[in-house]
């Protein structure tokens, strides 16, 4: 009998990271990883793993990484903002958010905004994951689920905010297409972990993440389609999946 494949979205959250399991015989689960570690345990026994955060920096240039100019071009200017510019790699042993600006600065001749600041320590902890366990390149990867979403929903960016209900429904809509069993997920994780743990909007984004895992294992698409590599050997992309028209659900 062949053995089970498993896929993996995972999300930032206040409680460490939100983590949706799924395989391919249909069965799902998700899981609260306290910190790297958590994730890497996760990420070892997986066939693919999609996460959201930024993986690949780049030590210098005004430019920015490539993937964060591509999505924010593809999603267009009512979602391009979700996509904000990763940090140089040097600003990742910034003290304070005083101290991150003059290094990205440095590096890059621009600040840094305090979105980006904010997610530094998880950026440090997966980077150091990474370039600890290099047989996780390649199963690890960096999405987007805002990119994710437009792909699944034919190249349409999300309308509204995925803060609000009307932006929550609007991507679970999107998301039963392909895996019909999301509210009965999205209403689970919501009982048992609390709002401070896991915001709804975690939940969701983890699930779009394991579902492009997914479907799209094996096929990636990638911005760019030809990613570079940063100065440690990571790659500096954002993975996506397209499925053709007419493909549903799996």
């Amino acid at each position: 009998m062949a053995s089970t494949r498993t896929f993996i979205g995972i999300d930032g959250c206040p409680a460490g990271w939100f983590c949706v399991i799924l395989d391919d015989r249909d069965h799902w689960s998700f899981r609260l990883a306290p910190d790297e570690h958590g994730v890497g345990e996760l990420a070892t026994g997986a066939d693919s793993v999609l996460i959201d955060i930024p993986i690949g920096l780049c030590d210098s240039g005004s430019d920015g990484r490539d993937c964060d100019r591509e999505a924010r071009r593809l999603l267009g200017r009512g979602r391009a903002s979700s996509v904000f510019s990763a940090p140089a790699r040097r600003t990742l042993a910034a003290t304070g958010y005083a101290d991150a600006l003059i290094r990205n600065r440095q590096a890059t001749g621009r600040g840094l905004s305090r979105q980006a600041w904010g997610i530094v320590p998880k950026i440090r902890a997966i980077d150091a994951l990474l370039r600890d366990q290099r047989a996780l390149c390649g199963v690890l990867r960096e999405c987007h689920p805002e990119l994710c979403f437009w792909a699944l929903n034919g190249r349409h960016a999300m309308q509204f905010n995925k803060k609000q209900g009307q932006g929550q429904q609007e991507r679970l809509a999107v998301l039963e297409r392909y895996f019909p069993q999301c509210h009965a997920l999205f209403e689970q994780a919501s009982e048992n972990c609390l709002r401070r743990q896991v915001a709804h909007d975690d939940i969701v984004d983890a699930m779009v993440c394991a579902v492009t895992a997914k479907l799209g294992h094996g096929g990636y698409q990638t911005v760019p389609a030809r990613p570079p590599r940063d100065g440690q050997g990571l790659s500096m992309e954002i993975v996506y999946c397209e499925l053709e028209t007419g493909s549903g659900s799996k």
